[in-house]
This record gives C-alpha cells, sequence and structure tokens, in this order.
C-alpha cells in the first residue's frame, strides 16, 4: 500500500514537472488549488481527453495539447484525470480546492463561524 502511494506520488511529481502552479500534498497525495484560481499544469505528452468528476468544484481547460488550466469554482474535492490519445491515463488524482488562505478572515460569535476572503473586499464563503 505504502509503496503504492509513492509510485502515485513520484509518477504525479514526474508529470507534472515540478509545476509551482499546483501544490501536491505528500501526506495526502492531492492536488490543490485555490477557489477562483487558475492554476497551470504542464504535461510532458499530449492530452487527448480532459475529464473532471465534479464541474461545480473544479473546471479544466484544454491551452494547448500539453497544457491544462484547473480553475477552483467552489469548496471541495473530485477528481481530475487525463487521457491520451490510445485512452491510457496520464494523470488520474483527486483535486481539492480550497479557500486560499493568506487573504482570509475567520469571524468567531459565540458558537458560530464565518470565513471571509479579502482580496480586495471581503466576501463571506463559509458560515457555521
Amino acid at each position: 500500500m505504502l509503496s503504492s502511494t509513492i509510485k502515485r506520488f513520484a509518477i504525479a511529481v514526474a508529470v507534472l514537472g515540478f509545476a509551482p502552479a499546483f501544490a501536491l500534498a505528500a501526506d495526502d497525495g492531492m492536488l490543490r488549488v485555490s477557489m477562483n484560481q487558475a492554476r497551470v499544469l504542464k504535461l510532458d505528452r499530449a492530452v487527448s481527453k480532459v475529464i473532471v468528476g465534479n464541474s461545480k468544484v473544479a473546471d479544466a481547460t484544454v491551452a494547448d495539447a500539453t497544457t491544462i488550466v484547473l480553475t477552483g469554482r467552489s469548496f471541495g474535492t473530485t477528481n481530475l484525470v487525463l487521457l491520451d490519445a490510445e485512452g491510457n491515463a496520464i494523470v488520474d488524482e483527486r483535486v481539492l480546492v480550497s479557500i486560499d488562505e493568506g487573504n482570509t478572515v475567520r469571524v468567531y460569535r459565540q458558537t458560530s463561524r464565518s470565513v471571509l476572503s479579502c482580496s480586495p473586499s471581503c466576501e463571506e464563503h463559509a458560515q457555521n
């Protein structure tokens, strides 16, 4: 099990080419993207088909045969599958869309919590 996880991580890192636009967490094996942010995924071979499990969470656009742009649409997880012309999986990874923590403010009122994204003006994202 562990060697399988390490192998998946190594393949993902090789495919991504250490692209700084994505953060691939070693602890959970997910591609991470911030909500309302676009990230570029450069591949070493041409993509024929792009599949996103839940397009309400993330969206993938083909910029060219070896460049995919992944955009976080709403909070949550989904998966991204990229296939070559023969139908072989180039990428098959889970995607986590979350808040850009650098621009957030949390407001606590007794037992309720609000999370605001502030760039440039504050807008509420989640409420408990």
